[in-house]
C-alpha cells in the first residue's frame, strides 16, 4: 500500500449505552481509492464524523499525515486536508457556482474585500482541473445533482484536500453521470488525492475501489482488496448471511386480460405517446436516466400530473385519473421516490403512518376513530411485512431506512390495491433490506397484483421484472422481455444512451 495518509486506531464510540463503533482500525494510503461499506446502522456515518472531527470517540486515536490526534476538532481535520462531501452536499443554493467554489478559500484567508473576477478565475481553474465546464454565474439551485457534486468536489479541492470523503454520492444521478464521477475520482488519484467512497451500490464499489473496509454492527469485519471480492461475497460480509435473490418468473396465462392499459399518453415537457399494458401478476420495470419522464409518468397514472392527451383504461374501462383519491378508488397505489418527504410523516408514530390511508375504515358508528381497530390494523401490517419497530408509538424517523421503506409499502398495501406503482423502492437502503423488499414485491405479483417498478439500477430491474420499458427523453425507446436478454446486455444498452 502507498504511504499512509490516515490511520484509525482502536476507535470506539457509544451512544446511550449502544456501541456504534467497537475497536475499529482502518488506514487509507495517499492517492488511494478506498471504499467503506456496511448495512444501515453499521457505524459508517459515525466513523465519517469522527474522521471529520465532528464526533469525539470514546477511545482510540486518529493519525493524519503522521500526526496523532486524540481530540480531533473539525478545524484540525480541515487543516490536515480532509474534506467531507455529505449527501446533502452543504452548498449554498442561492449563490452562484463560482461563489460556492471560491468563497470558503477567501474566508479562510480573511479577505476583507472581494474581487469578483478573482472568484470566477479560481472557480474556472478548479473546474478545468477536473475537465468540466459549468456556467460560473448559474445559481447552484438550478444545477443537476451531478453538477452539484462536481461543485462540491471543486470546493474541497480549492481547500487543499488530500482526502475527500464522499457519502453516497451516486444516489440520485444517472448512469452516465456516475461514470463521469468515477472518472473524476480516478483523476484525483493521479494527482495523489485520496478518496473514501461510501455507497450502498456494490457494483460501483467493485468498479472503483482498490480496497474495501466492511463494517457490521459497529465492528470491522475486514479490509479486502477489490480483486478478491464479487457482489455476492461482499453482500455476505456486509450482512453476515447469504442473500439469495431468485429471478422473477412470470407465467403467461391464456385469456388473461390487462388490468391497466395506457394509450398514447402525453404530457408536454414530461413524456409523449406512452402506450403499454399491464396484466395481473406482472412486474413491469421502467428504467431510464433522470429526466427521462419516468416519475412524471407514474404521477400521471396516480392522478397527480394531469396528462394533455391519451387514455387510461382500468379493467377495460376508460377512466379519468384526475386525483389520487380517484386512483385509490380504482385500485391503484403509489410508492413515491422520496420516502422521507413524500411517503412518511416522520414525527408521527408508526401506527399513525400505517393507517393514514384507511382512516374511513377505522370509524365507528358515531363516525369517530376506533382506536382498538386502529391498533389492530397497525399491528397486523407490522407483522405481515416484518417491520422492526420498538413499539407502534415510536416515531417513523426512528426506524432504519429499510424499515421505513417497508412502512411506506404497508401503508399503501392497507388500501388493498390491485395495481402498485413503486418509484425507486430500494434507494438508499442496504443489501439485506433490498432483498427483503424485492421478495415482498415478487410475492405480491404471485398473488395477482400488477406492479410497475421504476429504478435506475439495471440489476434491480433485471432481477425483479418480467418486462422492461426503457425511457429516454420522455419516450419508451425499447420494450424488452427479461428472458430475451442478459443483465450485461441491459447494462450495455443503458450505458450507450
Amino acid at each position: 500500500m502507498a504511504e499512509e495518509l490516515l490511520k484509525i486506531q482502536n476507535v470506539s464510540k457509544s451512544y446511550a449505552g449502544v456501541r456504534a463503533l467497537d475497536n475499529v482500525n482502518m488506514s487509507i494510503g495517499k492517492g488511494e481509492v478506498h471504499c467503506l461499506v456496511g448495512e444501515n446502522g453499521s457505524g459508517k456515518s459515525t466513523l465519517i464524523k469522527i474522521i471529520a472531527g465532528v464526533v469525539k470517540p470514546d477511545e482510540g486515536e486518529i493519525i493524519i499525515n503522521g500526526k496523532t490526534f486524540r481530540n480531533l476538532r473539525p478545524i484540525d481535520s480541515i487543516n490536515e486536508g480532509i474534506q467531507v462531501i455529505y449527501q446533502d452536499l452543504s452548498l449554498f443554493p442561492n449563490l452562484s457556482v463560482a461563489e460556492n467554489i471560491s468563497l470558503n478559500q477567501l474566508i479562510v484567508e480573511k479577505r476583507r474585500l472581494i474581487n469578483w473576477k478573482e472568484i470566477k478565475d479560481i472557480a474556472k481553474k478548479e473546474l478545468s482541473n477536473i475537465n468540466r465546464e459549468i456556467n460560473l454565474s448559474e445559481r447552484v439551485e438550478n444545477l443537476s445533482i451531478a453538477n452539484k457534486q462536481l461543485v462540491a468536489i471543486c470546493r474541497a479541492l480549492i481547500q487543499n484536500a488530500k482526502l475527500i470523503i464522499m457519502d453516497e454520492p451516486t444516489t440520485a444521478i444517472t448512469k452516465r453521470e456516475i461514470d463521469y464521477l468515477l472518472s473524476v475520482i480516478l483523476d484525483l488519484k493521479k494527482r495523489g488525492i485520496s478518496t473514501l467512497f461510501v455507497s450502498h451500490k456494490l457494483s460501483e464499489v467493485l468498479q472503483i475501489a482498490e480496497r474495501v473496509t466492511v463494517l457490521r454492527d459497529g465492528k470491522k469485519i475486514g479490509d479486502y482488496s477489490a480483486d478478491e471480492l464479487d457482489y455476492d461475497t461482499l453482500s455476505f460480509y456486509m450482512s453476515g448471511k447469504e442473500v439469495v435473490s431468485s429471478p422473477f418468473s412470470y407465467e403467461e396465462k391464456h385469456g388473461r386480460k390487462p388490468m391497466l392499459e395506457v394509450k398514447n399518453l402525453s404530457k408536454k415537457g414530461d413524456f409523449k405517446d406512452i402506450s403499454f399494458k399491464l396484466k395481473p401478476g406482472e412486474i413491469i420495470g421502467v428504467i431510464g436516466p433522470l429526466g427521462s419522464g419516468r416519475t412524471e409518468l407514474a404521477l400521471s397514472l396516480f392522478g397527480l400530473n394531469k396528462p394533455d392527451s391519451g387514455e387510461i383504461y382500468i379493467n377495460g374501462q376508460l377512466v379519468r385519473m384526475d386525483s389520487p383519491q380517484k386512483a385509490i378508488s380504482l385500485g391503484l397505489s403509489y410508492l413515491p421516490e422520496d420516502r422521507l418527504h413524500q411517503g412518511l410523516f416522520l414525527r408521527q408514530s408508526v401506527q399513525n403512518n400505517l393507517v393514514v390511508t384507511i382512516l374511513k375504515k377505522l370509524l365507528n358508528k358515531f363516525k369517530l376513530l376506533d382506536h382498538n381497530k386502529k391498533y389492530k390494523y397497525a399491528k397486523e401490517w407490522v407483522n405481515r411485512l416484518s417491520i422492526n419497530v420498538p413499539s407502534l408509538e415510536a416515531a417513523a424517523q426512528a426506524l432504519s431506512g429499510g424499515n421505513q421503506q417497508r412502512l411506506v409499502i404497508a401503508k399503501w398495501l392497507a388500501t388493498d390495491p390491485k395495481i402498485f406503482i413503486l418509484d425507486s423502492p430500494t434507494v438508499g437502503i442496504d443489501i439485506a433490506s433490498k432483498n427483503n423488499i424485492h421478495n415482498i414485491i415478487k410475492q405480491l405479483a404471485r398473488e395477482g397484483m400488477g406492479i410497475i417498478m421504476i429504478s435506475d439500477e439495471a440489476p434491480e430491474i433485471f432481477r425483479n421484472c418480467n418486462r422492461i420499458m426503457v425511457m429516454i427523453d420522455g419516450s419508451i425507446v425499447r420494450e424488452l422481455n427479461t428472458v430475451d436478454i442478459t443483465e450485461d446486455e441491459l447494462f450495455d444498452m443503458l450505458s450507450s444512451n
